[in-house]
């Protein structure tokens, strides 16, 4: 009680600094505590602290403007999605901890003949944060690439990257054999597999596997071994399937490229819709 009441002693913007050095999930705890921190704990210098260094550069990039009176409410606005840079990705921070998370949307990514309307068809799904989404129809060739430079990203964090997409109920060919997915940046590559399929498949799934059993064991010799994912729910009603994970160092200058292809079946394979790439502060 006696260092609580030296401590409430201290000039405003000296608690301001020593909050500013914390994190914003401890600002927040701190202020509901003491109401003597609650002035200091709203202050410019704390929440300027928890900003990205190039958020400057960020907010104007936003295709809706950003109005705020305050860096606190500037990074409470951030950490709902914003939509940047035409509409061709999305930015948040995380509450917590204020690291950044990008998604990549469709139209940021290099998809394998999805110029081609006999292979891709390009939709807006009410859903979609995006305005379009790519939409499969039918292809041999499955490859989609994503880039992103370090320097975008929080110092110091392990991400994750993930597809983000949804499978239709006339999907058919996506989980003959695994697709590989891997996530190089630097000297670091992460490589696994996954089957695009959804958690409870649907009857032609099912029978496409039965049908194609052996034509599916000499395929998947061809596959680079790994754990074979499959898709996750999400809380915004798409799924996702992790690529890889890295780690972004302090003054990390690289791109990184995540990527997931099936390229080595040759078959037919249709009813996959693609909204994006997140990369996303995995701890």
């Amino acid at each position: 009680m006696e260092s609580q009441l030296q401590f409430n002693r201290l000039p405003e913007d000296c608690v301001s600094t020593i909050l500013s050095f914390t994190s914003p999930l401890d600002v927040c705890r701190s202020s509901s505590v003491s109401t003597s921190f609650q002035s200091a704990a709203d202050s410019d210098i704390v929440w300027e602290s928890f900003l990205p260094s190039d958020y400057s550069n960020i907010v104007p990039r936003s295709v809706v403007p950003l109005k705020f009176s305050s860096k606190k409410e500037l990074f409470v606005r951030l950490c709902d999605p914003i939509i940047i840079d035409g509409g061709r990705k999305s930015f948040k921070l995380e509450k917590s901890s204020g690291k950044k998370s990008y998604i990549l949307s469709a139209r940021d990514l290099s998809i394998t003949w999805s110029k081609e309307p006999m292979y891709w068809n390009w939709v807006s799904l009410p859903e979609s944060r995006f305005s379009e989404v790519a939409s499969l129809r039918t292809i041999c060739w499955l490859e989609i690439q994503g880039k992103i430079k370090t320097q975008m990203l929080s110092p110091n964090t392990v991400y994750g990257a993930y597809l983000v997409l949804k499978i239709t109920d006339r999907a058919y060919g996506l989980d003959l054999i695994p697709s590989e997915v891997s996530v190089d940046v630097g000297n670091h590559l992460s490589k696994n597999t996954a089957y695009l399929r959804r958690g409870e498949d649907s009857k032609k799934q099912q029978l496409d596997r039965l049908f194609f059993a052996n034509r599916m064991q000499m395929l998947q010799s061809r596959v680079t071994e790994g754990d074979g994912k499959i898709p996750s729910e999400r809380d915004d009603g798409w799924m996702e399937i992790e690529l890889g994970e890295f780690f972004n160092g302090e003054n990390d200058d690289e791109e990184v490229k995540m990527r997931l292809e099936e390229i080595k079946g040759h078959h037919l394979k249709g009813g996959l819709i693609i909204e994006g790439i997140e990369v996303r502060p995995k701890y």
